[in-house]
């Protein structure tokens, strides 16, 4: 771990990572790649010491009231989080000014903020983003090792789905000749039907590697998977996408499972959904910036 000031923490699409870097170990990670020009070790995390206040700076000025992403870089619950906290605030800043909130993890520790999450969603709007790639614990467990299985992360959706929070399953990555099969996907897929999911995100059947992630990956494949680096060189080269042979199938697999079962499938439809702040009377509830909380008398 290691501290460092930004000059901002919003992107123009109003995304934040608190955190860079992760202790996950996922093998496929894309964050691994050189085009985001991490400067420090993946497993050295990088804490934005100034990102709180630089998050209160951002939300009290804006004009207007929007969603607040987190966790496309970095997953925000690593274990750090726990010691460290500044999820957590950056949630009640959100909570105090009115925002909404959308956050991608793999983790478990979400469920910490439940009552947090619960109160943006009363007040604004709240999207719990949760990855799925392995229906098989014990496998999930090699290729995503540092954080809870997939059974686990079925039990945080369905824990949402109780607390009245939607959610969106990421089917993303499927490793060819690891998980690209009947059963993984359906397994998932069953998954999501009955924890209620709004959507499933899927950009089909495999995976991206290029420079950064894709040496990470042939190692890790080398150590877990004899002879899949080989595999992949042969039947890939060095393409960019890497699409499972079973793409067709699976693909016709998962469109009509999710109509069946009333779970919006359409990738732009689902991102819509996400950036959309709903009109309620929030906006009549402030005073010239002032948190939605504060005392106004």
């Amino acid at each position: 771990m290691h501290y460092v000031k930004v000059k901002g923490i919003l992107s123009s699409k109003n995304g934040m990572n608190l955190y860079r870097g992760c202790s996950h170990g996922c093998i496929y990670c894309d964050s691994r790649s050189v085009c985001y020009h991490m400067e420090h070790d993946f497993e050295d995390i990088e804490v934005k010491e100034n990102a709180i206040e630089l998050l209160e700076y951002a939300l009290r000025h804006k004009r207007k009231r929007c969603m607040i992403g987190t966790g496309s870089m970095t997953d925000p619950y690593i274990p750090l989080e726990m010691k460290l906290g500044n999820v957590r605030r950056a949630l009640q800043l959100i909570y105090d000014y009115g925002f909404g909130v959308t956050v991608i993890t793999k983790s478990d520790r979400i469920l910490r903020d439940l009552d947090l999450l619960q109160k943006i969603n009363e007040r604004a709007k709240c999207v719990v983003q949760m990855t799925l790639t392995t229906y098989d614990d014990k496998l999930c467990r090699k290729i995503e090792p540092n954080v809870c299985a997939t059974g686990e992360r079925f039990a945080v959706l369905k824990r949402l789905r109780d607390a009245g929070i939607p959610t969106v399953v990421w089917l993303s990555p499927i490793l060819p000749f690891v998980n690209d099969t009947e059963e993984n996907i359906s397994g998932i897929l069953n998954m999501c039907v009955e924890a209620k999911v709004y959507g499933v995100i899927c950009f089909g059947m495999g995976l991206t590697l290029r420079e950064g992630n894709r040496e990470y990956f042939y190692e890790q494949s080398d150590r877990l998977f004899p002879g899949l680096k080989e595999t992949y060189i042969r039947t890939y080269g060095n393409q960019y996408v890497a699409e499972s042979r079973e793409n067709s199938r699976l693909m016709k697999l998962f469109s009509e499972t999710c109509s069946k079962n009333g779970i919006v499938h359409d990738n732009e439809q689902i991102f819509r959904y996400l950036s959309e702040f709903p009109e309620n009377d929030a906006e009549q509830l402030s005073l010239f910036g002032l948190p939605l909380s504060a005392d106004l008398h």
